[in-house]
């Protein structure tokens, strides 16, 4: 499995949002060339214990590209947004590479501290680092952020519960995760009593880390019943299907 097609829209969303802009204010079009890389796998899940496992980049491009692989501890703040800090309990080899077109580079991953009581969390953060472009054209830097989880020395399971949360600046539904490791919540689905959809903006990640609470704004507050009310949610997390009721509260 690869991210090369999320890494294209990722690299083309940073044009539309810092380069296009700029471009067009100075009445120039210019060709953009984003390189293609793909990673596998995308996510890591390591064993209690497990000290090393590895990644593989391939250039997917017509051209030679360089990338930097670094490390960071991965939290999630009380507002679902993602903390990254620069770690060295996670080192990767080699930090600094070339690869050849159509060529692979493997990146190797050593956990340098014993397993926690709740699962340890890390981003290995690959980035581009840009070469010169032709005349003429621009070249788009891409940034891969691939999860890592090691699983603490005793089992633990995720725990999510999940409330709305509406006062008079608008709703949101709330995922806490009481669990000492994460959960992927994916295909989210809120109804009304009547069956009525209610919207929920995107998030940056389905995952949920262990002591974390995630935020999803709801785009149509004017459907969620008043605090007292409930409403149905379904979707997918990794312990399986959602499918339950959900009370509407005051924050």
């Amino acid at each position: 499995m690869t991210v090369s097609h999320l890494a294209k829209l990722a690299a083309w969303a940073f044009v539309r949002a810092l380069g296009v802009g700029a471009i067009t204010a100075l009445g120039l079009v210019l060709p953009v060339h984003a390189q293609s890389l793909a990673v596998a796998p995308v996510n890591l899940e390591m064993a209690a214990g497990q000290m090393t496992a590895s990644i593989t980049i391939t250039n997917a491009g017509a051209t030679q590209t360089a990338i930097q692989v670094r490390t960071f501890k991965w939290a999630q703040g009380s507002d679902g947004g993602e903390e990254l800090t620069k770690s060295e309990e996670v080192v990767a080899s080699p930090p600094i590479s070339t690869i050849a077109p159509g060529a692979s580079q493997l990146v190797r991953l050593v956990v340098r501290t014993p397993a926690q009581s709740q699962e340890a969390t890390y981003r290995i953060v690959i980035d581009q680092i840009p070469l010169a472009a032709d005349a003429g054209t621009v070249r788009i830097a891409l940034r891969l952020l691939i999860p890592v989880f090691v699983e603490p020395a005793l089992r633990v399971e995720a725990s999510v519960r999940f409330h709305i949360e509406r006062d008079d600046s608008g709703a949101a539904l709330v995922a806490v995760n009481d669990g000492g490791r994460h959960e992927t919540l994916r295909d989210l689905i809120l109804t009304t009593g009547a069956g009525d959809p209610i919207a929920l903006a995107a998030v940056a990640s389905p995952h949920l880390l262990a002591g974390a609470t995630q935020r999803w704004r709801i785009l149509t507050s004017s459907s969620t019943p008043e605090v007292g009310g409930v409403v149905h949610l379904a979707g997918r997390a990794t312990t399986g299907a959602i499918d339950q009721q959900i009370a509407v509260v005051a924050p």
